[in-house]
């Protein structure tokens, strides 16, 4: 059985919280084809309920989160009704070992930031 898992949060750093509401979609890359595999919302901690991809379904390969910032910035009174800066925040990303991989999103309202977490 796989072991590997993946975890994300969001962090708001323009007001220095967790990103509450943050909607989070993952899918899984092959060639041109997306295919979605999960879809979850943050938490109050600015994170997932349970891993966004949970042990048992893991396998290596590419994928992308998708964090739909643009409707947390709305709602969080970060951005009006026009157009957004930062809309849909895609990141693709690499697994290849089966082990626990973390991808967070440090966002604001002009720019984000991403690393491979612990």
């Amino acid at each position: 059985m796989a072991e590997g898992f993946l975890t994300t949060h969001v962090l708001d750093t323009a007001r220095g919280i967790p990103a509450q509401g943050v909607k989070i979609t993952l899918y899984r890359i092959s060639g041109m084809s997306h295919r979605k595999i999960a879809e979850a919302v943050t938490n109050a901690d600015g994170r997932t309920d349970a891993p966004i991809l949970p042990k048992g379904t893991f396998r290596p390969g590419t994928y992308e989160l998708v964090f739909h910032a643009g409707d947390y910035l709305r709602a969080s009174g970060q951005a009006g009704d026009g157009v957004l800066f930062l809309d849909e925040v895609p990141i693709r990303f690499g697994m290849a070992e089966d082990t626990h991989y973390h991808v967070p999103l440090l966002l604001s309202p002009f720019g984000y930031s991403t690393y491979r977490g612990s």
